[in-house]
């Protein structure tokens, strides 16, 4: 049965966008869904516990959001710009494929100025798309100064949908508390939830954690805009799955146990690099995979999500992963019992 982007229209009120976080990571509002029985519990967060025992497996997203929104000047004419950095393309010529606005305004040869010192400087030396460009970083010194600077003046990337200025305290909370490898332009959105007391306290009841990673980019978030789901076409992202949670992954599915990937980001990973007898493969490259109905998942039989967007390829996973029917219903409850919304917002357990 194929389906369409129009089957994936769901009406999310504005009140029920989350603007900010939870001051406690784990206190936000849970909602368990039995997938054999169609059950829906309404639960906390922290009692997550609850759903795992010894043996069992969460496999997390250790990529690490960078500061990747910076605001700056173009010569001559000082017009405001922002530069969404994307991703490095080289790391000696300091290049990077970055997003623009407005994009009008910028051509090639451009120099663009950032900082209250205007110290760091880059040209543009490519237009790649009608918003995205190449820029080259025009820096004399070490490539950890670079970085640095960026740090320094970058901005922490929250989602356009979250109309306020980035405050301090979400340069802590729009990072999982086990990000580790620095490489995102946006939050794999369902670690968010996890303190480190809870994680402590999953590992004490013998719950095994895989790291893997997926450097989330932009291309995420975009809707699909094509009715006929297999024209859409996903930006690629990079993922690292390296052996020793491989061997943990593997292990559990042969035992029967429970692996449950937190966020869509660890489901498109580990779908990524599945062998031909239905384990998982170490990997390390860039994957394109868009997963929608009807889709057969190999390798985790559970998952953590937050509620997402409508006409989201996010969505779209969600709805092969628990079935259409079931993922409506537990949307219309989530409107009814007015759960929190997007990146900030509340979360979902799939069993």
């Amino acid at each position: 049965m194929k389906m369409k982007l129009s089957e994936f229209k769901i009406d999310v009120p504005e009140e029920l966008i989350a603007m900010h976080p939870e001051s406690n990571r784990d206190e936000c509002r849970l909602m368990v869904i039995h997938r054999d029985s169609g059950k829906i519990e309404h639960r906390m967060f922290k009692d997550i516990m609850e759903y795992f025992d010894d043996g069992d497996v969460m496999i997390l997203n250790d990529t690490r959001v960078f500061p990747a929104r910076l605001y700056g000047n173009k010569e001559k004419t000082g017009a405001k710009i922002e530069v969404f950095l994307l991703r490095e393309l080289n790391r000696e010529s300091i290049l990077w494929d970055v997003l623009v606005d407005p994009a009008r305004k910028i051509r090639i040869g451009n120099k663009l100025y950032f900082g209250e010192d205007e110290s760091l400087v880059a040209e543009v030396i490519d237009n790649t798309t009608s918003r995205g460009r190449t820029l080259r970083f025009l820096f004399d010194g070490p490539y950890e100064e670079f970085k640095q600077k960026i740090t320094d003046i970058g901005e922490t990337p929250l989602p356009k949908y979250i109309k306020r200025e980035v405050e301090p305290d979400d340069e802590e909370y729009y990072q999982t508390v086990f990000a580790k490898n620095e490489g995102a332009v946006a939050a794999p959105t369902a670690g968010l939830h996890f303190s480190k007391q809870l994680l402590k306290r999953l590992e004490i009841k013998g719950v095994n954690f895989a790291n893997i990673t997926l450097h989330v980019g932009l291309g995420t978030f975009r809707p699909v805009e094509v009715e006929d789901l297999t024209k859409h076409k996903m930006d690629s992202e990079q993922v690292i799955i390296e052996e020793p949670s491989v061997n943990i992954i593997n292990s559990a599915k042969e035992k029967g146990k429970r692996v449950c990937a937190v966020g869509t980001t660890c489901m498109r990973a580990i779908e990524t690099s599945v062998s031909t007898d239905g384990m998982l493969k170490p990997f390390d490259g860039w994957t394109n995979k868009f997963i929608y109905p009807p889709y057969d998942f190999s390798i985790a039989n559970a998952m953590v999500t937050n509620f997402h967007t409508p006409y989201s390829t996010l969505l779209m996973m969600v709805s092969a992963f628990m079935g259409h029917n079931l993922m409506m219903e537990a949307y219309n409850q989530a409107i009814k019992e007015k759960y929190r919304f997007y990146s900030y917002g509340d979360a979902m357990l799939i069993l």
